[in-house]
């Protein structure tokens, strides 16, 4: 890992990274990428993948369609509501 490298991928990552810092950064990253290599070392051919590791299955709502006519339990939740919307402050001001 050299600092050009590591030049480059700050600008990849739109990070800034002082010049007087990008050798530091391509040790660090090349420590990373040698602790890395040694998960290549792990045997894993008998592993299943898995998808999460409590096993659980998540139970799904029935796929149902739904007339949605709640608006005014919606709206209940409101501080303020007009004509069937939400009141919000607003935030755009035009200048004069």
């Amino acid at each position: 890992m050299d600092t050009n490298t590591v030049r480059k991928i700050a600008h990849l990552a739109r990070l800034a990274v002082p010049e007087n810092e990008l050798e530091k950064r391509a040790s660090e990253i090349a420590g990373i990428l040698k602790w890395i290599e040694q998960m290549d070392e792990v045997n894993t051919d008998n592993v299943e993948p898995l998808a999460n590791v409590a096993n659980i299955e998540l139970t799904l709502r029935p796929d149902a369609v739904t007339d949605g006519d709640c608006q005014d339990k919606v709206l209940a939740n409101a501080p303020e509501s007009v004509q069937g919307y939400y009141v919000v402050p607003k935030v755009v001001e035009q200048e004069s």
